[in-house]
Parts: C-alpha cells; sequence; structure tokens
C-alpha cells in the first residue's frame, strides 16, 4: 500500500515552529493536518512587527532575537529558507547565527503559508470519542481526528492535557517557563553603543535590532529583561517596566536621547524548560506534544521536537 494511502488525519493546536515542522512533516507524508492557533496570525514567540511613530518606521523583534543552526536538518532547512529569501546570517552573534528577513516572524509566516492554520482559535478543550479526537474552541467543536498534537508551552501543555494525560501533565509541570518583560524603543537619532550588550541584571539582553540583516527603518532597541527581575515584576504595568529598562540601558551606554516610541510586552512564557525528551507521543490514544521545552529554549529544539514528533505518529 502507498504510503499516502495509509496517512491519517492530524489536528494541531499551536502554529509555532514546532507545531508548523510537524504539520509539514505529516503533510509531505500525505496526512490531512489542520492547525489551530489563538494569535491573530503568524508570530508567537517569533514576533516582529513595524511601528510608526513621529513620521519614522521602527522595525523590531520583540520574541526570539535570533537562531542557531547546528543539527544537519536544520541547517539544511535555515539554508533553503536563505535560499527563498526569509533568512539570514547574523555574523555578529556568532558563524552559526541566523535571523528571519525582514524580521523574525517571516520563518513562521512561510512556514504557514502552505499549510491549513485556523488563526484567532482558541482551543479550550480536548476529548477523545469512538470516532477520534475532537477540539472545542468557542465557535464549536472539529473533528474527529485521528491524533492530536499540543505544539504549545509547557504550561498550557499541561492545561489541556490535565484530564486527559497524567504523564504528560506530570512532564509539562516539572519543565516550567520563565517569564520575560521586553521593552521597544525607537529613537529619531543614532548613538554611540555597540548593537549588542552582554547581559547585566536586569537586562538579559539589549540589542540595536536595526543593525541586524534585512532590516529597515530607524533606530530601534529591543531589551529582555532577566528572568528573575521578569519573575518579580510580573504583574507590574507597562509604563513602570519601560521607565525601569530604559534607565537600566541609559546606565549602561550613557544619556540617551527620548525615545519617540516606547512600549513593553510581556511574555509569561518565554524561556523554555529542558525536559531532553525530544517529543511526547502516546500511541494506544494519538495523543502527542512537542515544543522547544521538550529539548531546549531554542528555535531550533522547536523545529527538531516537531519533526520528532511526526516521526512518532507515523510511526
Amino acid at each position: 500500500m502507498k504510503e499516502r494511502d495509509m496517512a491519517g488525519s492530524a489536528a494541531i493546536v499551536g502554529a509555532g515552529i514546532a507545531g508548523l515542522a510537524c504539520a509539514s512533516r505529516l503533510t509531505e507524508a500525505g496526512w490531512r493536518v489542520t492547525l489551530f492557533d489563538k494569535g491573530r496570525g503568524p508570530g508567537g514567540r517569533m514576533a516582529s512587527k513595524v511601528v510608526t511613530a513621529q513620521g519614522a518606521c521602527f522595525a523590531f523583534d520583540y520574541g526570539a532575537q535570533y537562531l542557531t543552526a547546528r543539527d544537519p536538518a536544520f541547517v539544511a532547512q535555515v539554508r533553503d529558507w536563505e535560499r527563498q529569501g526569509v533568512a539570514a546570517p547574523w555574523p555578529a552573534m556568532g558563524d552559526d547565527a541566523w535571523v528571519g528577513v525582514p524580521g523574525m516572524n517571516a520563518l513562521v509566516t512561510h512556514m504557514a503559508a502552505a499549510l491549513d492554520v485556523r488563526w484567532s482559535t482558541h482551543i479550550r478543550a480536548l476529548r477523545r470519542d469512538a470516532d477520534g479526537w475532537r477540539l472545542d474552541h468557542d465557535e464549536m467543536a472539529e473533528g474527529p481526528f485521528d491524533v492530536a498534537v499540543l505544539a504549545l508551552p509547557a504550561e498550557q501543555t499541561a492545561g489541556l492535557a490535565a484530564p486527559i494525560d497524567p504523564a504528560l501533565v506530570e512532564l509539562a509541570r516539572a519543565h516550567p517557563s520563565d517569564p520575560c518583560w521586553t521593552v521597544l524603543l525607537g529613537f529619531d537619532a543614532g548613538f554611540s553603543a555597540p548593537d549588542i550588550l552582554s547581559a547585566a541584571d536586569p537586562i538579559d539582553w539589549a540589542a540595536r535590532n536595526s543593525a541586524k540583516p534585512g532590516r529597515k527603518g530607524g533606530e530601534a532597541w529591543t531589551i529582555h529583561a532577566t528572568a528573575d527581575w521578569s519573575r518579580r515584576h510580573v504583574e507590574s504595568d507597562r509604563t513602570s517596566v519601560t521607565a525601569s529598562l530604559l534607565r537600566a540601558l541609559e546606565e549602561r551606554v550613557g544619556t540617551l536621547p527620548v525615545p519617540v516610541h516606547a512600549t513593553a510586552h510581556r511574555w509569561r512564557y518565554a524561556r523554555s524548560g529542558k525536559a531532553g525528551v525530544g517529543a511526547y507521543h502516546q500511541a494506544d490514544t494519538g495523543l502527542a506534544a512537542c515544543g522547544d521545552w521538550m529539548i531546549a529554549p531554542r528555535v531550533e529544539s522547536a523545529w527538531l521536537s516537531g519533526r520528532q514528533a511526526a516521526d512518532l505518529v507515523m510511526a
């Protein structure tokens, strides 16, 4: 029997790098795959945006700042993205460092374009009956599907899996994510400072986003706070967080011009845990899970985990 004749149907909750990598591999094998994501469009923790303020445009990556490619399969994938114009090397961060072009979300957008993704669809519950998996969201129930894959941060995975898979819940709860406050600053003039600043509390990462390959626009800076600082201030308001991290940047580089754009974004689930298991699959129920937290907090890990989940499902 041909592989396509043996293929089934899969529902994937989460259309980030892990979910999209899983979907791509299953689709290539002839599976019918539908992805569901509560976001309004591609991005998630690969989020990017362009902001206009006082007549100037600023391009920001405010999730993952870059990715590294070391596994041979992922290196080949990134090289293919480069050929298609959606990725470029970033030598300033090392020989294996890359960015999406024109923003980090370009990679998610590119992967999602060839797949059936239902954006703005928040899956509230999963349940299995005699016909397969069904997924409940605010509008209706979807299904049945032969396989359900959770491609979410550990905390959200635990929430959806709680009524159906205690082992997955235990694994997810043992590897929680760190929060992260991120501040985006746009200036109407450049200033003297290194393009990338080393970590020093409360700043875990600060960089001139406009210095990355393929970026256009004015002087744009992204600041990620450390996990400890973010945890202590997780319920603080955006105004005070922006002021604190702007002050911390000024302490590092000297007096700054007044930003024409300044805002903060709170990531409750930013840097993932490290379960070190690759991916999760229960063959008897057809439930699988993947994500960077299954391996390590890297974009490459999310991609590899998604591929491994697909392989487990197909096996």
